[in-house]
């Protein structure tokens, strides 16, 4: 048998940092203009006089319906391709998919300046452009977790994927800071050169399995495979659609996951203009304070995806009741926290505050809606996800209009009551169906005969 070096890194431990990785630069070119365009824009008082602002490079006179449009055109193209991501992840493999679509972002994102200069028009459609290669990249990760995580290290591969998150942490300090010293073009340029980098690490540590894997051990890799039984299949399969259509699980899946996306992306697209128009910071401070609540979900993130994965290896709870019972964490909590900032929301900080919260403890939707297309049927989690995916992209399309039709002739904390009540709804509710119709058993659609048991696999460790 094969000597495995001292300082072996498993295999599987590389694939979850790239995968984090492949979020994080996913993410920095979706969030990018929505702090790069308060300083790419003129803005005018209430009796339509320009306002005199910092010189960070040519401004362009686009209304707040215009900045609407743009903010929400990368979720109009990202929710086209997100629905086929996990087919074609699954058929032509997740690591071609997803590296050569973020290859392809980096260069539009790069030509995002000189489409400003030409037309509102043409950076609405690079903007779409970037979107719809962008949106096979979640669907193809969530495939390659279904083939390198061990099921009892679930809860911490799917924490992974929250590279998205510290991708918007860095993001918007980082162009802030870059606006403020060389000009809000360059804040694109360094973007797109960071995503090359990324992706060329990419294409050299990644696989799409740990079979194909040039250099990982005998021994990782059938601890892996064994770990996964006969849930996965070895040849690729056409997705059971008409099964899907009618599984309540899926449904109740696919709301969750709806809930989820309202909160982060209404803050993703909203949070810096609230801070800087609403409760009056600086575009660095903004940059940075926007950052908060996705930092505390990232460390969430991490925090209960580990809890999960203890409480699946002691067998204490049904996978099941697992999924249910994180939904107040993911869900309720972050709601609730949406109705007190709805309420009580007026000091900037507590302001602040409040957000971080609300988001932080979203971070437990690595146990709840992330996790659960792998259970439902990890052959086909990449398709279920690009499918959930799809529908719950929409929010990034409705949340900047429903800001811009509350905010179009007063912008202040007043205007935002009902923003903020929208999304604690959007939160709570899909909860609420989740606790009835979810599950956390494999259903039989997923064409694969298991002899493990139907909610619990628990797997000795390497």
């Amino acid at each position: 048998m094969a000597v495995i070096p001292f300082f072996y890194v498993p295999k599987r431990v590389i694939v979850a940092i790239m995968l984090f990785m492949m979020c994080l630069i996913n993410y920095m070119m979706r969030v990018n203009l929505s702090i790069n365009i308060i300083a790419m824009v003129t803005e005018r008082d209430e009796n339509g006089t320009l306002v005199e602002q910092p010189d960070y490079g040519v401004r362009y006179d686009w209304t707040q319906q215009d900045q609407a449009l743009l903010l929400g055109g990368y979720f109009y193209g990202y929710m086209i391709t997100s629905l086929p991501g996990g087919t074609l992840a699954e058929m032509l493999g997740g690591r071609n998919v997803a590296g050569y679509s973020c290859l392809l972002g980096a260069l539009l994102t790069a030509l995002t300046p000189l489409a400003a200069s030409w037309d509102k028009y043409a950076v609405f459609a690079l903007r779409f452009l970037i979107g719809l290669v962008s949106g096979v990249v979640y669907p193809c990760c969530h495939n390659l977790v279904s083939k390198w995580s061990p099921p009892d290290e679930k809860g911490k591969f799917v924490a992974s994927l929250m590279g998205g998150t510290f991708g918007t942490v860095i993001t918007w300090p980082l162009c802030g800071l870059i606006i403020e010293g060389l000009g809000w073009v360059w804040a694109f340029y360094v973007v797109a050169a960071f995503v090359v980098v990324i992706v060329g690490l990419w294409f050299y540590l990644v696989s799409d399995t740990p079979a194909q894997h040039s250099s990982i051990s005998i021994k990782e890799r059938e601890y892996i495979e064994n770990s996964l039984g006969g849930t996965l299949s070895k040849k690729a399969k056409w997705p059971p659609y008409r099964q899907l259509i009618v599984s309540m699980p899926f449904w109740a899946l696919t709301l969750l996951h709806y809930g989820s996306m309202w909160g982060l992306f209404f803050l993703i697209t909203a949070t810096p203009k609230f801070l800087s128009e609403v409760l009056g910071f600086n575009l660095s401070s903004a940059g940075f304070l926007s950052s908060l609540p996705h930092i505390a979900r990232l460390l969430a993130a991490f925090a209960f995806g580990s809890v999960a994965d203890w409480i699946r290896n002691k067998g204490w709870w049904t996978l099941t009741f697992t999924r249910k019972f994180f939904c107040v964490p993911s869900h309720i909590l972050p709601g609730i926290m949406l109705i007190i900032l709805a309420l009580c929301g007026r000091d900037p900080y507590v302001c602040v505050a409040i957000m971080t919260i609300s988001l932080g403890f979203n971070g437990a939707a690595t146990s709840t809606n992330l996790a659960n297309s792998q259970d439902l049927a990890p052959n086909f989690a990449g398709t279920m996800y690009g499918i959930i995916n799809c529908l719950g992209t929409t929010p990034g399309i409705f949340s900047p209009l429903i800001v811009a039709a509350f905010t179009e002739e007063k912008n202040t904390i007043d205007e935002w009551f009902w923003i903020f009540m929208i999304g604690a709804a959007a939160y709570i509710l899909p909860a609420i169906f989740f606790w009835v119709f979810g599950s956390g058993k494999i259903q039989k659609w997923n064409e694969v005969q298991t002899t493990e048991p139907k909610e619990d696999v628990v797997n000795t460790k390497l």
